[in-house]
């Protein structure tokens, strides 16, 4: 349920607005930019891997749909995230790649990464404990 501004306000949370995002802190504004299931994979492997073609960042998410992928890519290219690059040829070549803001963005996907494996070291070890008890 949405709050309207006054009780919002009364818990310490002022809306803002800008460049067409609302949001009370920058955590939630940052959620909006790079959240979701699929912005910070796209974002990670681009940042891995350089400058991309549609099909190469497909194949590295092979449970994205293209339709979905598409949509991803626009957003993140609308934010400032990643640059979209067509190239005038036949058939025509689109290359993406992460901008310099996006790029500022890599540190803290590098460690969500690295955080990633460390739990899953711990839910291998909690399953191996489960499986011998």
């Amino acid at each position: 349920m949405k709050k309207n501004k006054a009780e919002q306000e009364s818990h310490g949370c002022a809306v803002k607005r800008l460049c067409g995002k609302e949001y009370c802190c920058s955590v939630e504004l940052t959620l909006q930019v790079i959240g979701g299931k699929w912005k910070p994979v796209i974002l990670y492997h681009l940042g891995r891997r350089g400058t991309l073609r549609f099909g190469q960042v497909r194949k590295a998410m092979p449970s994205i749909t293209q339709k979905m992928l598409t949509q991803q890519l626009r957003e993140l290219e609308a934010d400032g995230m990643v640059r979209r690059e067509v190239h005038a040829q036949v058939p025509p070549k689109v290359e993406y790649s992460l901008t310099d803001l996006g790029e500022s963005v890599m540190p803290v996907l590098k460690e969500l990464c690295r955080w990633g494996g460390h739990y899953e070291k711990l839910l291998k070890e909690r399953e191996a404990s489960e499986q011998a008890a």
